[in-house]
């Protein structure tokens, strides 16, 4: 069940930001930058899927995350909640359980055996589906799994993650001119703003991660 109460979205998404910080799944390195799947290193990266392993912190970002979609699209939008593999896939199960819906994940790619499907679970022509994953950076991935879902005859027009970047340009847009709206929690804005107040890494760390925030693709760790 939802509850009938929530905060604010700028609440949501400082306390939100806190818990990531709580379970560690944020971690700020600027002497060894991490290498993203883009190949491009960075002194920031973020692990959702430690989220799973704490139950009382994934039910309340789970409550949270379903009232920001109802608030954004409807509480009556969707009948399926189809989550992106791999990491989407327990948090497409906790939303639809908390909002009574079928659950479906779809691949990365087909699975090239039996069925050759990329969908996995029951979708149906005319279904509208949310798509859930745990976070998105530029919104490449999702415009995939919103193409399989798609090609089934079901609609696709709202995305929802825990954590998005919200560094990149033209990612919303981008999703938008697909006509795929992002519902999200928190960005690193605010989990560099949380990081300040509760005093998680020291400040030098901190000031090398906005410098990095504030322009991406021209960072480099200091020296390189």
């Amino acid at each position: 069940m939802i509850p009938s109460a929530f905060p604010p979205a700028d609440e949501i998404a400082r306390l939100t930001a806190r818990m990531l910080l709580e379970v560690g799944a944020v971690s700020f390195n600027a002497e060894q930058p991490f290498t993203h799947a883009s190949g491009k290193k960075a002194p920031t990266y973020v692990d959702c899927r430690r989220l799973i392993s704490y139950p009382r912190i994934r039910s309340v970002l789970m409550d949270f995350l379903c009232v920001t979609v109802m608030r954004g699209a409807g509480v009556e939008a969707f009948d399926n909640v189809a989550g992106g593999e791999t990491a989407g896939i327990p948090f497409a199960a906790f939303v639809a359980e908390r909002m009574a819906l079928p659950m479906s994940y779809v691949r990365k790619k087909p699975k090239g055996y039996g069925r050759n499907a990329r969908i996995e679970g029951a979708m149906s022509e005319g279904q509208r589906v949310l798509l859930v994953e745990d976070l998105t950076t530029d919104g490449g991935s999702k415009l995939s799994f919103v193409q399989a879902i798609r090609e089934t005859g079901a609609s696709c027009a709202h995305t929802a993650v825990i954590f998005y970047y919200g560094i990149h340009e033209g990612v919303e847009d981008s999703l938008g001119a697909e006509g795929v709206t992002l519902h999200s929690l928190c960005t690193w804005w605010d989990v560099l703003a949380a990081a300040r107040e509760t005093g998680a890494f020291d400040a030098a760390t901190l000031d090398e991660v906005d410098r990095f925030l504030r322009a991406p693709s021209e960072w480099r760790p200091k020296g390189a």
